[in-house]
């Protein structure tokens, strides 16, 4: 990753299309609001099959004890490795087949060139989450608010992506965002923090003394509900955590993370480095256009060795096209 050496970079926000929209739009929710919902942007049968098919990924590493009926079968030994709790970036699960598909989805393609005024887009090869609901073997994780995007960097330059295949209520596992709170990320950072701390590294955790300073400023959580086939986008500088599961609920949730910006934004650089993640069936950040890091994703047990289930290349391999490959940064537009 470069290293910006300036304290501020040119906002991105004239390439796109938000401020175009008409009152109403989800666009104009983006923008103004820092997150939106696009409602039925994958068909409802669609996105039931591919929650099937992330079930049946997740059943597929030979432990017959995971049932989804059965709430006592919900535990780590019954799951492969997870990056974090419910989510999983290894076993070159970026690249299974179900997750291309939903990626290249006609209706969540055109969101995203809506959003960037632009339909010559890549993707990011992004995580898979499964959260079953009150589970028993791990603790329960608080809100941990973040924004995805460095004080050095000022306008829109990175909008994520939620592919939800099930249904997000206010007790159920989902997106936290502090809405608006991406209109006073300038100010904050100027105002409340020191710039020789500030790092270029795409990521900024708030503490609550921090974060009260938003809320005197009228910004406060608000848990994103969502369908199966939603699309939930937002702008990387809003306040945001995924929330866990209360007590009330009993869905599993189910989403995929993608995001896409316009392929003028990666250098040839990180197109490169793009193309070999790709050959490697590797994973990257929520950043499609940088933050681009040549690795393989081992999946590792907890004692430090690689699990013996890990895979080099998916269980179902993509269907491998022009239009994925563009989506990839693998062929040009």
């Amino acid at each position: 990753m470069t290293v910006m050496t300036q304290a501020i970079t040119l906002s991105l926000e004239p390439r796109n299309a938000l401020s175009e929209a008409p009152e109403g739009h989800w666009c104009r929710d983006l923008q103004e609001n820092g997150f939106a919902v696009v409602k039925g942007a994958i068909p409802l049968e669609s996105a039931l099959e591919y929650q099937q098919k992330a079930r049946e990924w997740l059943k597929s590493f030979g432990n017959d004890e995971l049932d989804f009926e059965k709430p006592d079968t919900w535990v780590a030994r019954n799951l492969p490795v997870q990056s974090t709790i419910n989510t999983f970036s290894a076993y070159g699960v970026a690249h299974e087949k179900f997750m291309w598909d939903a990626r290249m989805e006609p209706g969540v393609v055109d969101a995203f060139a809506q959003i960037w005024g632009t339909d010559e887009l890549i993707v990011s090869f992004d995580s898979l989450n499964i959260t079953f609901p009150n589970r028993k073997d791990v603790p329960r994780k608080g809100p941990w608010e973040h924004v995805d995007q460095s004080p050095l960097r000022r306008g829109m330059h990175c909008v994520q992506g939620i592919i939800n295949l099930s249904t997000s209520g206010p007790d159920d596992g989902g997106l936290v965002v502090y809405p608006g709170s991406h209109r006073h990320c300038d100010e904050f950072f100027d105002s409340k923090t020191d710039q020789s701390t500030w790092s270029s590294k795409d990521l900024y955790w708030f503490n609550q003394d921090q974060l009260a300073w938003f809320k005197e400023k009228g910004v406060q959580p608000h848990k994103v509900c969502a369908d199966p086939g939603d699309l939930i986008v937002w702008d990387s500088r809003t306040i945001h955590y995924g929330a866990e599961p209360t007590e009330n609920s009993k869905t599993i949730r189910t989403v995929i993370y993608a995001a896409y910006s316009p392929v003028t934004l990666a250098s040839p650089e990180t197109l490169r480095c793009k193309a070999e993640v790709f050959k490697k069936y590797g994973g990257t950040t929520h950043w499609p256009h940088d933050n681009v890091v040549v690795r393989r994703n081992w999946a590792m047990l907890p004692d430090g060795t690689r699990d013996p289930r890990d895979r080099d290349a998916p269980l179902e391999v993509p269907e491998v096209n022009d239009k994925l490959l563009k989506l990839a940064g693998v062929k040009g537009y």
